[in-house]
């Protein structure tokens, strides 16, 4: 790891990753053309060119959650606020989101990022401990399975079945135990400031932000790296 971080590489023995959008990415289901469809599938007409406003317009629903307890309702809520943001109406809006939160978990909807296998062996082939901490419904067991990560990633703690969401201390220290470190010697790494990173630090893990776009959050706590692809956690 790069001088920036407080661990020292001697004494890194795991890395956590986040799940989507770090590892993987959805696919057309879940972009505006598919939004459009699951709503037209039901009566409902949306614009599906105002979907990127309207899931920036709904963040805050995610953002500001004062009690992080998993609840599937709140996945729904948001996304039916999006839908309402392309301009959906009626009753049918709330089973269109709950219909397109039951199909987040289908990892046939998504794609592995390009960097990741690769980077993910090389780090297993140093001796490292991966795994991954993520606050989706998705089964991580079927994860692993659908994109032949079984043999990489040993460590899997979902916020579905833990109880509590990131940035809740108690799911990283799941992960520590299961993988047998201590906070001093693991590494998260995430596309979320807040759950990812402002997560990881309260506990006294160290963090990388991922920004694949390349677009910078601003200020960040003291020696928290931000990086574009996994690919530089190997310089």
């Amino acid at each position: 790891m790069t001088s920036s971080l407080r661990i020292r590489a001697g004494d890194l023995r795991a890395i956590f990753f986040d799940v989507d959008f770090t590892l993987i990415f959805p696919g057309p289901t879940f972009h505006g053309e598919g939004y459009v469809r699951f709503c037209r599938a039901r009566g409902v007409e949306v614009d599906g060119r105002r979907f990127d406003a309207a899931v920036a317009a709904a963040s805050f629903i995610l953002d500001e959650v004062e009690e992080p307890l998993y609840d599937a309702g709140l996945f729904v809520h948001y996304t039916a606020t999006i839908i309402e943001q392309m301009g959906g109406r009626g009753a049918a809006v709330v089973e269109i989101a709950r219909e397109i939160y039951d199909e987040w978990a289908a990892n046939h909807h998504f794609e592995l990022y390009d960097d990741v296998r690769a980077t993910l062996e090389t780090l297993a082939a140093q001796g490292l401990i991966l795994g991954v901490i993520s606050n989706s419904h998705r089964s991580l067991d079927a994860f692993r399975a659908h994109f032949k990560l079984d043999q990489l990633l040993s460590v899997a703690i979902s916020s579905s079945t833990h109880g509590y969401l990131k940035p809740h201390r108690s799911i990283f220290d799941a992960a520590l135990q299961q993988a047998g470190v201590g906070v001093g010697e693991a590494l998260m790494v995430g596309d979320s400031l807040r759950a990812d990173v402002l997560g990881a630090l309260e506990i006294g893990m160290d963090a990388v932000l991922v920004r694949r776009s390349g677009a910078h959050p601003g200020a960040l706590p003291p020696g928290v790296q931000v990086i574009e692809s996994l690919s530089e956690l190997l310089s």
